[in-house]
């Protein structure tokens, strides 16, 4: 299916070209769950914050007493180093919570995850540090830094000290971004606009019985022609979880055209020529043991997130 006919069945229905020329259906994510994943990981992230300051506040004892009479009195070293380690982890805590996670196989947050939303790049490529680097440091940009210069307004303002236009002008700032994903048909923010990356969505399924790595597929014989597809350990390793979820999307598909050049892309890249004809079973059969492959090395700590690593 085109991309035209993609967008006139649905209108957050696109087409991701991967750099191996394959054309992947995807769905954009919603405004609103992209609304309630951000919801959600501020609110994990609060608890987090929550959580560490009773930590602190139960080993290290009586810092908290001596930061709480730092108005009548000088702060003692420990208190001090409350502050310190506090203000670190909020820091660690901000920036590491979103780039760690999004920098994963799955390129989402708990807060993604939970309503089945990802990051992808645009152009279908991998999903680089710099990219997620990016997007996130111009999220303080579009939301936080305007939010906290209202608020600093506000307080200003009622202890008597006149803002003037600033209030409005923080008000502006915030609108203009806050609004962004409303004026563009892909739902990004600006944080996207620059990284080139949008989010999409990420349903949970499962796999269907031809897909199961206890099932044909893993036997690795071809119901067709009989064959026997066994792959070798060198050809396994050239392809990692990014690859081998592509895979399960394009064989859940099942769009001949999609299958046959992803067929020949995998032939071309471990040296195969097992002809045409049979695609289906032979990418039944690489899937399940590249299935089984990735699943034996993360029992031992092992983790390939692509072709890349």
């Amino acid at each position: 299916m085109s991309s035209a006919a993609l967008a006139k069945a649905d209108k957050r229905a696109r087409v991701l070209v991967t750099p191996e020329g394959i054309a992947v259906p995807v769905k954009v994510a919603s405004r609103a769950s992209r609304f309630g994943a951000l919801a959600l990981d501020f609110m994990f992230l609060n608890i987090a914050l929550v959580l560490f300051q009773i930590l602190l506040s139960l080993t290290i004892g009586g810092a908290v007493e001596d930061l709480a009479d730092a108005a009548d009195q000088s702060i003692s070293g420990a208190a001090e180093f409350l502050v310190v380690i506090r203000i670190l982890f909020v820091f660690i805590a901000w920036y590491g919570y979103f780039l760690v996670q999004e920098l994963g196989p799955r390129g989402a947050t708990l807060g993604k995850r939970a309503v089945g939303i990802r990051i992808a790049a645009r152009g279908g490529g991998r999903l680089t540090p710099e990219a997620v680097i990016a997007r996130n440091l111009l999220r303080d940009i579009e939301i936080f830094y305007p939010l906290i210069f209202i608020i600093v307004t506000l307080i200003t303002s009622a202890a008597g000290i006149d803002g003037g236009s600033m209030i409005w002008a923080a008000l502006l700032w915030f609108l203009v971004f806050a609004l962004f994903p409303f004026f563009n048909k892909d739902a990004m923010r600006a944080g996207d606009v620059i990284a080139g990356t949008w989010v999409i969505d990420a349903p949970r399924t499962k796999l269907a019985e031809a897909l199961s790595t206890q099932g044909a597929a893993a036997d690795a014989t071809s119901d067709t022609t009989g064959v026997r597809y066994d792959f070798g350990e060198d050809e396994l390793s050239v392809y990692g979880e990014h690859e081998l979820q592509t895979l399960e999307r394009l064989l859940r598909e099942a769009r001949p055209e999609a299958l046959a050049a992803v067929h020949a892309t995998i032939c071309r890249k471990i040296g195969w020529d097992p002809g045409a004809g049979d695609e289906r079973a032979f990418l039944e059969a690489f899937y399940a043991q590249l299935r089984a492959k990735l699943e034996g090395d993360m029992r031992f700590g092992k983790r390939k997130a692509d072709k890349h690593s």
